[in-house]
């Protein structure tokens, strides 16, 4: 831990013993983070309208997919259908990534990162 982090920390623990967190709006219930990482800096304004419009980007839409198609396949028993999900979120991950600056962190998708990881050592 570097001299800041403990700073930061100290200050924290100090400012909690002190009472100064207690009766704070919000107490109790999660925060909630709007994670705009995925879309470009230029972009992000407009995203936020449209959000607040109503409208889903096309990226997110497409991320909402990739999740929710990742979570359909574990259920999955037939062998061929499970093969042509998979196809389709590979696919589905590919026309992300072309979408974005940076591409898709495989940490939430263990089964890619593992098979990417045989075909590099293969």
């Amino acid at each position: 831990m570097d001299a800041v982090t403990r700073i930061a920390e100290e200050r924290i623990r100090q400012a909690i013993a002190e009472g100064e967190f207690a009766n704070l709006s919000g107490a109790g219930r999660p925060l909630l983070f709007e994670d705009e990482t995925w879309v470009p800096e230029d972009l992000r304004l407009a995203y936020r309208f449209l959000k607040n419009a109503g409208f889903v980007p096309p990226e997110l839409e497409l991320r909402n997919e990739i999740i929710t198609l990742r979570d359909l396949i574990e259920t999955i028993d037939d062998d061929k259908e499970k093969l042509r999900r998979l196809k389709e979120l590979n696919f589905k991950i590919t026309k992300f990534n072309m979408l974005r600056e940076k591409p898709l962190n495989l940490e939430g998708f263990p089964e890619y990162e593992q098979r990417l990881f045989e075909k590099k050592i293969g």
